[in-house]
C-alpha cells in the first residue's frame, strides 16, 4: 500500500535516520532544519475519510473514480458491496486501474460485516432505488453517516423509515442532487436571489426525454415501479428538487395525471414489429427495431452486465415494448407551494430532443430558461446530462422594460458541469462557502420524492394529495434567503397624449 504521507518516516526508521537519508539524497542541508516541522505537520494532518460503496452499477463509477483519483489526498475507498459477485470483482479491478489499493469486496448479505471490518466514515448508496432505505437505515443504526444517489427512496413509507432513523441515531443523510450544482442552473438561482423578477407566483416546467435516453428507462429495472417508483420518482426527483430549491419552498399539494401509451406492445405492432420479445440480445427482430440495444458491442455494457448476468439473472436490455412495464411515459403534475407559488410540470419520455423549457412568472417579470442536452445512454462513454453547444438559453423579461438575454454560466463534464462542483463540495475537507446552499439532506430528499410519490397516488385515485401529511417529522430544508415580499412592484408607465373617445 502506498503511504499517503510520503514525507513521514517509514515504520522502524527513527528521525535521525530519516534526516540522514534525506541528506544522502542531497537534500539534508536544505531540509534538516525543517524536518521537525514536517514531522509535526504529518502527525497533525487530517485523517483521510473512509468510504464504502454499496451498489456497483454504472452510477457508482463516478464516486469510485473521484475517491481513488481526484480526491485521494482526502478520501480512501475501503469497501465495495453488491449482490452480484461479478460486478464486485469488476469494481475491484477498477481500483487497480486507478492505481489505488484494491478494497475488499462484500456481498450485500455481508453489509453489516463490511461496516464492522472496514469502519467507514461514510456509506455511499448507489443501489436500485427501492433498496436505498434498507442501506441508509442500517448504516445509520451501525453508527455511520450516509450519502445517497437520488432519489433518496421511492415511497412515503420508505421515506418515513429514513426520517425516523435519522432522528433516532443522529447520523446524517446527504442526497446528491448534482443538477443544483450545474452552473447555468445555479445562475437561475442567482437571478432569483437578486430579486430580478420579484416574488415568484407560478412556474411552467416541461421536461423532454428523447427516444435514446428516455427509452433506456423502459429496458432496465427502472421500468417497474416496485424498483424505481416510476419516472415521477426516479427521474423527476431531479426536477422537483430544482424547483423546490429555486423557489426556496416546500410542496403542499399535488394533483397529477399519467399514462403509458408509447412503450407498449400495441406501439410495437404499429411500428411493424410482431409485438415484444424478452430482450434485445436474443431478439429475432433486432435488425428491424429502431430501439435495439447491443450489449455485446459496447465494452462497458458487456463487462458490467452481459458478462455478469449469469450471477443474478438481470438483463440490462429488456424489451421496451414488454407488458412487464408498469411505469408511465406521459405525465402532468400541478404542485402548490407554501409560498403561494404553483408549478405546472410535464414529463414526456418519447421526444425528438432531450432537455427542458422552464419559465418563472414573478411580480417584477419573467425568466425563461431552456437547456438542450446531449444524447446519453447509461453505461456508455456518453456524458450524462451533458449540454449541447449553445444549448443553454436564459432570458430575463422585466414587467416594465426591454427583455435581455443572459450570458449563461458554463461548466464541463457530467450534468452540465455540476458533477465536478458537487464532488468538490462532497469530498474536499474545506469546500468553498456556498451562498446558494446546494448541499441537500434528508429533508430536501424527502420533499423531492414525495411530490413524485403523491403524483403516483394521483394516477391511481385521481384526487389531490397533501404532501406534508404523507410523513411525520419532515421539517423544512435549509434554503438560501430569497427577496422579501415588501419589495415595491413596478408601476405602469404614464401614457402621453389624450385618451381616445373609444379608449
Amino acid at each position: 500500500m502506498t503511504d499517503p504521507n510520503p514525507a513521514r518516516p517509514a515504520a522502524g526508521l527513527d528521525r535521525r535516520a530519516f534526516v540522514k537519508s534525506l541528506s544522502a539524497a542531497g537534500l539534508g542541508a536544505a531540509l534538516a532544519g525543517s524536518a521537525p516541522r514536517l514531522l509535526a505537520q504529518a502527525a497533525t494532518a487530517p485523517r483521510r475519510k473512509r468510504y464504502v460503496i454499496v451498489g456497483l452499477g454504472s452510477r457508482h463509477v463516478m464516486y469510485q473514480n473521484a475517491i481513488e483519483k481526484d480526491y485521494k489526498e482526502h478520501a480512501e475507498l475501503v469497501g465495495l458491496c453488491d449482490l452480484n459477485p461479478g460486478r464486485i470483482e469488476l469494481a475491484r479491478k477498477l481500483s487497480g486501474t486507478n492505481g489505488a489499493p484494491v478494497p475488499p469486496g462484500y456481498l450485500h448479505t455481508d453489509f453489516d460485516k463490511m461496516i464492522r471490518e472496514t469502519k467507514p466514515d461514510f456509506v455511499i448508496v448507489t443501489t436500485v432505488d427501492a433498496t436505498h432505505d434498507d442501506y441508509l437505515v442500517r448504516a445509520m443504526e451501525l453508527g455511520v453517516d450516509t450519502i445517497t444517489e437520488k432519489p433518496m427512496t421511492t415511497t412515503a413509507e420508505k421515506c418515513q423509515r429514513i426520517l425516523d432513523a435519522r432522528a433516532r441515531t443522529g447520523k446524517s443523510v446527504r442526497v446528491l442532487f448534482n443538477y443544483r450544482y450545474s452552473p447555468p442552473r445555479t445562475q437561475v438561482k442567482d437571478l432569483m436571489m437578486a430579486g430580478e423578477i420579484g416574488d415568484i407566483l407560478s412556474v411552467d416546467f416541461h421536461w423532454l426525454l428523447n427516444t435514446t435516453h428516455g427509452a433506456d428507462y423502459f429496458r432496465r429495472w427502472h421500468g417497474e415501479k416496485k424498483h424505481s417508483g416510476g419516472l415521477m420518482v426516479h427521474k423527476a426527483t431531479h426536477h422537483f428538487d430544482l424547483v423546490n430549491w429555486w423557489l426556496g419552498a416546500v410542496p403542499v399539494t399535488v394533483t397529477a395525471t399519467g399514462k403509458r401509451e408509447f412503450y407498449t406492445p400495441a406501439m410495437a405492432r404499429r411500428l411493424g414489429l410482431q409485438s415484444h420479445h424478452e430482450r434485445c440480445h436474443t431478439c429475432p427482430e433486432q435488425d428491424r427495431c429502431g430501439f435495439f440495444l447491443s450489449l455485446a458491442n459496447n465494452p462497458g455494457h458487456k463487462a458490467m452486465y452481459l458478462d455478469n448476468e449469469k450471477h443474478d439473472g438481470y438483463f440490462r436490455d429488456q424489451c421496451v415494448w414488454s407488458p412487464r412495464i408498469d411505469i408511465e411515459d406521459t405525465m402532468n403534475v400541478i404542485v402548490g407551494y407554501d409560498t403561494g407559488a404553483t408549478l405546472s410540470y410535464s414529463l414526456n419520455a418519447f421526444n425528438a430532443w432531450e432537455g427542458y423549457n422552464i419559465a418563472f412568472n414573478g411580480t417584477k417579470g419573467r425568466i425563461e430558461h431552456t437547456i438542450v442536452e446531449q444524447v446519453y445512454v447509461s453505461g456508455t462513454d456518453t456524458v450524462q446530462g451533458g449540454i449541447e453547444e449553445r444549448g443553454t438559453r436564459t432570458r430575463l423579461i422585466p414587467l416594465r422594460g426591454a427583455p435581455r438575454d443572459i450570458e449563461p454560466w458554463t461548466g464541463t463534464g457530467g450534468h452540465g458541469g455540476g458533477d465536478k462542483v458537487m464532488l468538490d463540495d462532497l469530498f474536499l475537507p474545506n469546500p468553498p462557502a456556498d451562498k446558494y446552499l446546494r448541499a441537500a439532506d434528508e429533508r430536501a430528499g424527502a420533499n423531492s420524492i414525495l411530490i413524485g410519490a403523491a403524483a403516483n397516488e394521483c394516477f391511481v385515485h385521481g384526487r389531490t394529495v397533501e404532501v406534508q401529511k404523507m410523513v411525520k417529522g419532515l421539517g423544512r430544508p435549509d434554503y438560501a434567503p430569497m427577496p422579501t415580499r415588501s419589495d415595491p412592484l413596478p408601476m405602469p408607465a404614464r401614457r402621453s397624449g389624450r385618451r381616445s373617445q373609444t379608449g
